[in-house]
């Protein structure tokens, strides 16, 4: 039995990623702090896993977490755009000291494999869509405190690809776009816009509701189901070759305005976007060209219309969460 290592394991993605593993018959540790993770993802496997609550930029937990483990999945991060701007310092302490302890803790325990989950932010405004993993990796306006999130991923992957020609068996890197379900947090796009769907449909007495969004709406993404994405980690596990990055996504590009159309429609609500200024450096059009993941069997399955429905759902019957979720991580200072 092949043991490993998931950081950020109550995370969204890896909370999702610890479950996998254990379902397909490996053993399971869990690090986090869960300064913006939730244990409550785990509480129905959390017997059958070995879970230590701890900080990634701590060497000591780190050391402790890696010893006898084949196989480190590295997610421990900061996501969500609000956090981009406002605690970018923070951003990058965890990016930088979290995975040289990694490497470090690794090096020292013989660990044999490293998965790095980059993101789509390390293309920023790409040349080519749908962009290939050979895009080139810039940041553009090292002023700009949104650029830390993708600037601390791009050091990710040359820290990886780097310390992986020497010390490990196998290094790969795979750089999510818009992974989405669920219980994914309440920062990110989907979740505010059923929240705030919802509210304004309980306070609206007009049969179309106005529905201000960021940005025109004509700026575009690609979203890939939370299952089909760790299908497409688990290929890679099995498949993927050694100092190699993979896009792990969707080649569907959809303007964040039908976007917003399809979510309402799940609610049977008519919207009227209104459009605003957008977030200064992001990028108007992003999508993967995921050939490359696709040659090694990698085909998902939910469309974003069943999926957008199975996540407003979710949040429609959890809304009252957030609160309780915001008192969580009141318990935590993820500045020490």
């Amino acid at each position: 039995m092949k043991k490993c290592l998931v950081t950020g394991g109550t995370g969204f993605i890896g909370s999702a990623l610890v479950k996998r593993l254990l379902n397909d018959g490996y053993y399971v540790r869990v690090l986090d702090n869960n300064s913006r993770g939730n244990e409550s993802r785990l509480k129905d496997i959390i017997n059958d896993i070995d879970y230590i609550e701890g900080d990634i930029r701590n060497y000591d937990v780190v050391n402790r977490a890696c010893k006898d483990i084949d196989i480190i999945h590295h997610l421990a991060y900061i996501n969500g755009t609000e956090y981009f701007y406002s605690m970018p310092e923070v951003i990058l302490e965890i990016a930088v000291k979290g995975v040289m302890n990694i490497i470090d803790a690794a090096k020292e325990n013989g660990v044999s494999d490293l998965y790095l989950a980059s993101s789509s932010e390390v293309y920023q405004t790409p040349e080519n869509i749908p962009t290939p993993e050979t895009e080139r990796l810039i940041v553009p306006d090292p002023m700009n405190p949104r650029f830390s999130y993708g600037g601390g991923k791009i050091l990710w992957e040359l820290l990886g690809i780097n310390f992986g020609r020497k010390y490990f068996n196998k290094v790969v890197i795979y750089r999510p776009h818009n992974v989405y379900g669920p219980d994914m947090g309440w920062e990110h796009v989907l979740p505010q816009f059923a929240l705030r769907m919802n509210k304004l449909s309980k306070e609206s007495k007009s049969d179309e509701i106005d529905f201000p969004i960021v940005g025109s709406g004509n700026e575009t993404r690609s979203f890939i189901y939370i299952d089909d994405f760790v299908d497409g980690i688990m290929i890679l596990t099995e498949k993927a070759n050694n100092l190699n990055i993979y896009n792990i996504g969707t080649m569907n590009e959809i303007s964040i305005r039908n976007l917003a159309e399809i979510m309402a429609k799940s609610l049977g609500l008519s919207i009227n976007i209104i459009p605003s200024d957008g977030l200064h450096g992001s990028a108007p059009r992003r999508c993967p060209d995921t050939s490359k993941i696709q040659d090694l069997g990698f085909s998902p399955k939910v469309q974003l219309s069943v999926g957008v429905e199975l996540l407003v759902n979710w949040y429609t019957q959890h809304a009252n969460e957030e609160k309780k979720l915001k008192t969580h991580r009141s318990r935590y200072e993820i500045n020490k």
